[in-house]
């Protein structure tokens, strides 16, 4: 499988913006421009990572933005876009990458949709681009005046993300170090490479103005989708003297069997939260191959799928839980099970149900084998 990394471009300074804080650090709906984007990328199952270039002075501001999120570490980028792009691709250049989708940061509103036909379109060419056909009549000015009308028959306005196969865009980068070209596919074209076009979105608009931020908050005010999804998850016994549900460290006389702390509960959780967003399931953003997450704290999981849902500006309604096994009880834990599911949910308890059941000695569970935990969340996100 070819390896998917999407570079984010949010270094500018946004002058036509105004104010003293660039753009893509403003918030919208209460979170910062650049983290609905950075949401939309982590939660793609088609993108394996997520990178983001930024100013060398804007770091507590990132780290704001992309709080919660399995990210890569930001890259410093330089004195405009097209230095900062070829900065990015040097940096993927020694993680490895297949191919890559740059996209502004001022962009929040790119969808699954695009980003799936961008990603579709490069196993034929070598770039691919969404974009949206002309439909209003074009005039180029001459002082205040009409100056000519433009043909506008095969116009294209161009969008965010583009895609291209690596190796061939960093060649062209580096070849037009000290050009000034508009876009990722002016270079690709400037070094002869085929740029695809697939269909863009006409929500996928670009902050440019204080006026567009606002027409941004209008739309995500009016009230979106109820998703619900459902997650389950087993794990087997083994040599122990606990066991972890929900985070919370239960005395038993044998432990759970997992490449990460085996919390069953939480892996149900984490996966039926990412099921509302269609992100995919937990091992597409922790891969039991990886030995970072070898004896990970399984709320770093939670955390991640609940900052995903938080960064495209939804609501966890409510989560509901229910832990299958024999033993050990869980009765006696389950109020501190749900007030720290709550906890790393950043949402209230109210919202959280914790509850356990046995199979009445029937199946794997009942002859105490392991443990099994089924999940079902409900999201509350913009259309």
């Amino acid at each position: 499988m070819a390896r998917c990394v999407a570079l984010v471009v949010a270094a500018g300074r946004g002058s036509r913006f105004g104010g003293e804080l660039p753009k893509q650090w403003c918030d919208l709906h209460g979170r910062p421009v650049l983290r609905h984007s950075l949401a939309a990328f982590a939660a793609h199952p088609g993108v394996d990572a997520v990178r983001v270039v930024i100013h060398p002075d804007d770091r507590a501001f990132y780290d704001r933005a992309a709080a919660g999120l399995n990210l890569g570490e930001p890259v410093a980028g330089g004195p405009t876009r097209q230095d900062s792009v070829r900065l990015g691709l040097e940096a993927l250049e020694k993680d490895g990458c297949d191919i890559v989708l740059i996209h502004d940061g001022a962009r929040p509103f790119v969808d699954a949709g695009v980003i799936s036909r961008v990603i579709a379109a490069l196993a034929a060419q070598p770039g691919a681009i969404p974009a949206l056909p002309v439909h209003d009549t074009l005039k180029r000015a001459d002082g205040g005046l009409i100056g000519e009308t433009v043909p506008r028959a095969g116009l294209y306005r161009a969008q965010t993300p583009q895609g291209f196969r690596f190796a061939p865009l960093l060649e062209a980068h580096r070849a037009v170090i000290g050009h000034e070209l508009t876009d990722d596919a002016a270079v690709a074209e400037s070094a002869g490479l085929t740029v695809a076009l697939v269909p863009g979105s006409e929500d996928n608009v670009k902050i440019t103005t204080r006026e567009d931020l606002r027409r941004g908050e209008a739309k995500l005010a009016i009230p979106g989708d109820i998703r619900v999804a459902t997650g389950f998850d087993v794990h087997r016994f083994g040599p122990g003297d606990h066991v972890t549900l929900c985070n919370v460290r239960i005395p038993h006389d044998a432990g759970l069997e997992g490449h990460s702390d085996a919390d069953v509960a939480l892996h149900a959780l984490t996966d039926a939260l990412l099921g509302c967003i269609s992100a995919g399931d937990i091992g597409r953003h922790f891969p039991p191959t990886d030995p970072r997450w070898k004896g990970a704290d399984s709320a770093i999981f939670l955390a991640h799928a609940g900052a995903l849902i938080d960064g495209m500006g939804g609501e966890i309604v409510h989560v509901d839980l229910t832990v299958i096994c024999e033993r050990p009880k869980v009765g006696p834990h389950r109020a501190a099970m749900a007030a720290r599911v709550a906890e790393i949910l950043g949402i209230e308890e109210h919202r959280v149900s914790v509850k356990a059941t046995t199979t009445e000695g029937l199946g794997f569970t009942g002859r105490r084998e392991g443990i099994a935990a089924e999940a079902v969340a409900t999201v509350r996100r913009p259309r």
